[in-house]
């Protein structure tokens, strides 16, 4: 007998392993709010480990993280290069519902692509004033591509 107890002890650990959320994932509650939001508001770690004032800013939802496209020199962006990569991330308004997460600069063509189509579904004609200046700044590196990944 004690040694089917040990068996189910076992099997009920490992089912909890596979049905646990995971770690850095979205509540249903943030995604669906992300998912009906035109803006996200950045707060990023000072040196002294602070928050920032949120800054307002276009977003796009993929992979499971949140995007946005900055001027390098943006204190989000010179943040993370001096390695301090947490922020807290605000939908739909500065003090809006909001997840801890860690920011990461990233080069990929196929993001910025998907990057692209998002904006022009989102903003519409508020991204034809802008499309040149995002698509000229992440092929000159006069902007650059932020990855926001949930804690």
């Amino acid at each position: 007998m004690r040694h089917y107890t040990r068996l189910l002890v076992l099997l009920l650990l490992c089912i909890g392993a596979f049905t646990a959320p995971a770690h850095g994932s979205l509540s249903p509650d943030l995604q669906k709010a992300l998912e009906s939001s035109k803006y996200i508001y950045v707060a990023s770690t000072r040196k002294n480990g602070e928050l920032s004032k949120p800054a307002e800013i276009w977003f796009m939802l993929h992979n499971g993280a949140v995007w946005v496209c900055s001027p390098p020199a943006t204190h989000r962006v010179k943040r993370i290069k001096a390695g301090k990569t947490e922020a807290k991330i605000f939908v739909g308004k500065p003090d809006g519902p909001s997840f801890k997460a860690k920011g990461s600069l990233v080069k990929d063509p196929a993001v910025n692509k998907a990057l692209f189509e998002t904006y022009a579904k989102k903003y519409g004609s508020d991204w034809t004033s802008y499309e040149k200046k995002f698509r000229e700044g992440l092929a000159d590196g006069s902007r650059v591509l932020v990855r926001y990944d949930p804690e």
